[in-house]
Order: structure tokens, then C-alpha cells, then sequence
């Protein structure tokens, strides 16, 4: 079974190995999209909603309002979905919730039309 998650972040960045206006910082709303797959425990659940919101939320806000160049060198959407979904394989894996979930895939919308997605 799957279940999912979305989240929206705002930040600023700018693309240095980029030659054109991108090169400027700018920012996005973001919106990251998890899904995880698992087969739901005694409670009835893979994972609690609270639980998962609680650990995307604390990935998301280490880049929230933030200056993306300030967390990776070049934050480019392939870049910032990569950064996510190590980070939430790390959380997942500190919390002991990696036992009863693995992470399908984070999709990271760059405004309405764009995205990127890591599987996996």
C-alpha cells in the first residue's frame, strides 16, 4: 500500500553554473510531494500522517525561507529533490521508521508547472 504527503516551502536561490537569467537569485514556492509504501501494523497504519508531517516538516525547514546557495552549491530543482530525499532516508532511518515504510519517491514542484522526482 502507499500513502503520501505534500508540503510547500518558499526560498530564494541562484543557479551560478546557469547562463541566463537564472544566474540572479530568485525564489519559488516549492511543493514537495512523498510517497511512501508499506503495509499497514496492528494500528491500522503504515505510518502515522502526524508522524511523516512531523519529519518531512523538519526537513523542509531547513530550507524554508532560506537562501538554497547557503545549503548546496548549486541548487538546481534536480539538486534540492536530491537533497530532500537523502535527508528524508536519514530521518525515516534515525526515527525507526524506515522498519515500517521505505520511501517510494519526493517530487519537487518548482511553482505550478516544473517538477523533478527521485525514486527510490
Amino acid at each position: 500500500m502507499r500513502m503520501g504527503l505534500s508540503m510547500e516551502f518558499d526560498a530564494a536561490h541562484h543557479l551560478p553554473m546557469h547562463d541566463g537569467k537564472c544566474s540572479r537569485i530568485h525564489g519559488h514556492t516549492y511543493r514537495v510531494e512523498v510517497v511512501l509504501q508499506g503495509d499497514p501494523g496492528d494500528d491500522g497504519m503504515i505510518i502515522d500522517f502526524y508522524m511523516l508531517k512531523k519529519i518531512v516538516g523538519r526537513v523542509i525547514q531547513e530550507l524554508d525561507h532560506n537562501n538554497l546557495n547557503t545549503v548546496l552549491q548549486n541548487p538546481t530543482a534536480e539538486m534540492i529533490a536530491s537533497h530532500i530525499h537523502r535527508r528524508l532516508h536519514e530521518e525515516l532511518k534515525m526515527t525507526g521508521l524506515s522498519d515500517k515504510a521505505t520511501l517510494l519517491s519526493v517530487r519537487l514542484w518548482e511553482g505550478r508547472d516544473k517538477w523533478v522526482m527521485v525514486d527510490g
